[in-house]
């Protein structure tokens, strides 16, 4: 039977409480509905554009965002099928998480329709969502490098049926769930059960195992991000468990989540710091537009704004509209007009 090899170093424990904290804040922001859509756009975005480039994809950050709002791009048809195939990976762990398929347990159905949504149309329909028939290495996709060799085909299936069984046989609680989740990314790439496409699928049912496990955090995080910034490391990281022992990969996957957590929590309690909403509103959240989100992010860098300034952030909306919005946030209490000429400021009160 599977048993995972890892000591919990101080690292870890610093990296689990900052991972800790950072959700408290998150999911307790009295803002939570104003950003939550864009947060959430904007996660999807880096984990499709930084999970294919870490494979070698070409396209940009602009460009991936373009492909998944459906704008045509200039491209290599391999790069785009890759984005629209990782967005629908992302959308599949969604409807997996909501405990219509999957009863909170990750099965090896699951992990061959999320190699199947990650190839697919980029391998042969016989080799998506199928386990290898034939050995493999693991190469570092920057240097080259051989990082290691999973084990032989002939043993997959039995490696992943005695893995997935470990882990559906733990108690709840019994390892924390980022722990989980950063031994589930590691067995998924040491086993390597597909022919192509298994960083991709590692990733994203180590992703699928917080979400299961109610750390998904409002689904604004992209581990993704963090790993492709510093490839090299990635590998690295991945390869010093290549003796069996995974604490020195655990320590660099809770790093990246503590990282990604804490920059997205800085963000939302800059906001809601500045606006003393706990204070003034209690346990009340209050409902914001995106446009409305974006009329107090300006002002937050401006400082204030002005009709004239209207045109600049919203170039297609009318000064009604924005009128409108301005004066339902007055309303709400978060922001207040001073003056009464067209040469007014609205200001966070």
């Amino acid at each position: 039977m599977y048993s995972p090899n890892f000591s919990i170093t101080n690292k870890i424990l610093k990296n689990i409480g900052t991972i800790e904290a950072a959700r408290e804040v998150i999911i307790n922001a009295p803002l939570v509905p104003a950003y939550e859509k864009k947060f959430r756009e904007e996660a999807i975005v880096r984990t499709v554009h930084h999970g294919t480039h870490i494979e070698g994809n070409e396209l940009n950050f602009t460009e991936a965002s373009q492909v998944l709002k459906g704008q045509p791009v200039v491209g290599r048809d391999r790069d785009i099928q890759e984005v629209i195939n990782y967005r629908n990976v992302i959308h599949f762990l969604d409807y997996v998480a909501s405990g219509e398929v999957s009863q909170g347990k990750i099965t090896e159905a699951i992990v061959k329709k999320i190699h199947a949504l990650t190839v697919e149309k980029l391998m042969d329909k016989t080799q998506a969502g199928e386990y290898r028939n034939t050995q493999v290495v693991v190469k570092n996709s920057v240097t080259q490098e051989i990082t290691f060799r999973p084990p032989p085909a002939i043993e997959v299936p039995y490696q992943v049926e005695d893995f997935l069984a470990w882990l559906s046989g733990l108690a709840k609680d019994e390892i924390h769930p980022v722990i989980k989740a950063g031994i589930v990314h590691y067995e998924l790439v040491r086993i390597h059960p597909f022919i192509d496409g298994n960083g991709r699928a590692a990733r994203a049912v180590a992703t699928l195992v917080l979400f299961l496990e109610n750390y998904d955090i409002k689904k604004f995080f992209s581990l993704e991000e963090y790993y492709d910034r510093d490839a090299t490391r990635y590998y690295e990281a991945l390869k010093s468990a290549a003796s069996g022992n995974l604490t020195v990969w655990l320590e660099y996957f809770t790093e990246g989540l503590a990282i990604e957590l804490n920059r997205i929590k800085e963000k939302i309690h800059r906001l809601s710091t500045d606006l003393q909403l706990k204070k003034k509103l209690g346990d009340k959240q209050v409902f914001l537009s995106e446009r409305q989100i974006t009329i107090m992010e300006y002002i937050q860098r401006a400082g204030y704004l002005q009709n004239q300034n209207f045109k600049d952030l919203f170039p297609k909306i009318s000064e009604d509209t924005i009128l409108r919005e301005l004066h339902d946030l007055q309303k709400k209490g978060i922001i207040k007009k001073e003056g009464k000429t067209k040469a007014a400021r609205y200001i966070l009160r």
